[in-house]
């Protein structure tokens, strides 16, 4: 009955984070799969996030469904957490949040209420994105593009071409951007250029749908998110799914939300209503463990402010990698700039590594990287970051 079906390729980072589990030297290196490792090559299990969950398992009780839409007080942290209290779009009534099965989820959901509701939008993403946007939309039947972003000459951003692909979108054109911290290159939109770009979107009736997974990972939970905030304050109505599996090391709690910022609180009714139903089509409610840690953490002023802390020491320890790669690499290849390192930001950089180079860093040195040359920074730690770069050294010199 099967036989006609075509065999699953398998996902290219997942499928390379099981080969280097298989691969038998000792001295192999992992910067493939988007993870938050410590300094000892851990998933860590952050002391504010630990004592959450304990006052949640402490309170048991029975377990019923959740509503649809997810907590009632898991989905107001997540609105002060990504556009403050005072907000006037927090406080008209204007955004309507679910918890979602991580973010990954909230942008499926995303995507099934637009193919349902602007069936005629065309989504365009950044070149290059996270392979999962794409898979995602398209699996909404929608049709996806993109608009120039990455510039590998120089490391940087192609802001102008950027610019002008927008402006020329038909109206109601969904663009895909990441809030900070871009996955797969690093390279973010300064807040001059968020500035710039902001009125472009607005002027052509376009309509943002945002990516924040990793607040917290660029300038702190309050500066990533920025993006989002000044979105809102423009009247700007767009989408934005966030992601609590790299700021509080909850991956596989799935913790996640979906939030769409409307021109009133008419209006953020009938889209909340219309995101239940798409949500009652496909997994009829989000669990409720993680939700539950997630909304403890925000809302106990000490726990808040523990993982505060706690997550810029990640930060930092994110950037004393940069830089030590960065050293080492100007020390063994004089002359070559890697200045990027420094500039781009978050958990991920594009190397500007080939893939026959990035083949040979695996097969020779056993360092494994995605074929597109981007490495999890969050990889290396202070046992494996000289060796990855006199690895690199070796190859592209």
């Amino acid at each position: 009955m099967f036989e006609h079906i075509p065999p699953f390729a398998g996902d290219p980072i997942l499928s390379l984070n099981e080969d280097f589990h298989k691969d038998p030297r000792p001295y192999k290196i992992n910067l493939s799969i988007g993870i938050y490792f410590d300094d000892a090559g851990r998933i860590p299990v952050l002391d504010s996030v630990r004592r959450a969950e304990g006052r949640v398992v402490a309170k048991g009780g029975p377990k019923p469904y959740l509503p649809i839409e997810g907590a009632a007080n898991f989905r107001s942290a997540v609105q002060v957490l990504l556009f403050g209290a005072e907000h006037e779009a927090v406080t008209s009534g204007r955004v309507a949040t679910i918890q979602s099965v991580g973010s990954s989820g909230g942008l499926k959901v995303g995507a099934d209420f637009i193919a349902r509701h602007f069936p005629g939008s065309g989504v365009w993403v950044s070149d290059p994105t996270w392979d999962n946007h794409r898979s995602m939309f398209e699996g909404a039947g929608l049709a996806v593009n993109t608009y120039p972003y990455y510039d590998a000459a120089s490391g940087g951003l192609k802001f102008d071409a950027m610019l002008a692909t927008l402006r020329g979108l038909p109206p109601k054109s969904i663009v895909l951007l990441h809030a900070c911290c871009h996955n797969p290159t690093g390279v973010d939109l300064t807040a001059a250029q968020w500035d710039a770009l902001i009125p472009v979107l607005r002027d052509a009736g376009l309509i943002p749908y945002l990516d924040l997974a990793y607040q917290g990972f660029g300038d702190g939970i309050e500066a990533d998110a920025r993006a989002v905030r000044a979105l809102a304050s423009a009247g700007l109505s767009f989408f934005i799914a966030n992601s609590f599996s790299k700021s509080m090391s909850l991956y596989g709690e799935r913790a996640g939300a979906l939030s769409v910022v409307c021109p009133d609180a008419a209006q953020a009714a009938l889209v909340l209503g219309q995101m239940k139903f798409t949500v009652r089509r496909s997994y009829s409610s989000p669990p409720i463990h993680g939700g539950q840690v997630v909304a403890t953490v925000l809302t106990d002023p000490e726990l808040r402010h523990s993982w505060v802390i706690e997550l810029g020491a990640m930060r930092e320890r994110i950037l004393a990698m940069r830089k030590a790669l960065h050293a080492v690499l100007c020390a063994k290849l004089p002359g070559r700039d890697f200045g990027y390192f420094l500039t781009q930001r978050g958990m991920f950089s594009y190397t500007g590594m080939s893939a026959a180079q990035v083949d040979r860093l695996r097969e020779e040195h056993a360092v494994y990287m995605v074929r597109s040359g981007r490495i999890c920074v969050a990889g290396l730690n202070t046992s494996n970051v000289e060796a990855t770069a006199v690895a690199m050294a070796a190859v592209l010199g």
